[in-house]
């Protein structure tokens, strides 16, 4: 493909059991930023300036070439329609791992294989987010990638290892990824069960992706870090579906005769402890994914 163109509760601990519900976008492009930015504080000194080079020699217009900018491409490059960009990467961001009959291997269309010599961003569309990240991996590690692919397969990587850690990215009630089911709670504005999740919760975190970012790199413990650092793409999204299976969905209340859910005040708040946790693992993983794909 040729593209032209206050955390400050986190010290309660790891499961954030004290965090402030204030009301304040998947992760929408503050959530993304934030991933970009925590895992920016990991990378090698030089794996960091060797993103930042890759960065710098993208023409591509739609973002601007930081990392937390780029990190928002993928989103804004499946909008833009380009070249049918919509309908070729629409899958890409999320594997529907359905909580009633869960089966990773169906909820990524049996891992269709890509066709060797095929770049990754051509890839079927019939394409899961743990199977994109795995393909994107392997490019930008390899020298022998396309210089242009390479830039792409990097802003793929940076959107794409938070969409895996968000809990409705990575399951499904047969409700297109809560997409289906309408949701309100006291201090936010009524919208959709995976709105709430990409983007009301992470709001709560702070101001701006900055300040979470920085928020959450200080409650990162050296144990936390390694231990996150475990596994592989599919398995992250196990672990994201599970939180999706107990939280996300298993803490639902009843629905009104409308058959709509007023979230409690405890659900929020469980919402947003899940959403700074998974927020910090992608961060960590993400950093840990270009450090094994730039390190020299």
């Amino acid at each position: 493909m040729r593209v032209a163109l206050s955390l400050a509760a986190l010290a309660c601990g790891a499961l954030l059991n004290c965090i402030q519900t204030d009301s304040a976008r998947a992760w929408g492009d503050e959530g993304h930023q934030v991933v970009a930015l925590v895992a920016q504080s990991f990378l090698e000194p030089d794996v960091r300036k060797r993103v930042n080079a890759l960065l710098a020699a993208d023409t591509d217009p739609l973002t601007g070439h930081d990392i937390a900018s780029a990190a928002t491409w993928a989103d804004k490059y499946r909008d833009a329609n380009i070249d049918n960009s919509r309908e070729r990467t629409r899958q890409w961001h999320f594997v529907d791992i359905e909580i009633t009959a869960p089966n990773l291997d169906q909820a990524c269309f049996n891992h269709p294989a890509l066709p060797n010599g095929k770049p990754a961003s051509d890839g079927s569309k019939d394409d899961c987010v743990v199977d994109k990240i795995e393909q994107f991996s392997s490019e930008l590690a390899d020298p022998a990638t396309d210089a242009e692919e390479r830039v792409v397969a990097l802003k793929f990587l940076l959107h794409f290892v938070g969409d895996v850690h968000q809990p409705l990215h990575s399951s499904d009630d047969h409700d297109r990824g809560g997409n289906d089911k309408r949701v309100s709670a006291a201090g936010l504005s009524a919208g959709n069960l995976h709105h709430f999740w990409d983007t009301e919760f992470v709001d709560q975190l702070g101001p701006d992706a900055r300040t979470i970012a920085s928020d959450l790199i200080g409650h990162i413990t050296k144990e936390q870090q390694t231990q996150w650092q475990i596994g592989v793409p599919a398995d992250w999204a196990k672990e994201a579906f599970a939180i999706s299976k107990d939280d996300a969905y298993g803490a639902l209340p009843s629905p009104n005769q409308r058959g709509s859910f007023r979230l409690t005040d405890e659900y929020v708040t469980t919402a947003t402890n899940d959403a700074a946790l998974q927020l910090s693992k992608a961060g960590v993983r993400l950093a840990m994914i270009l450090n094994q794909a730039l390190r020299k």
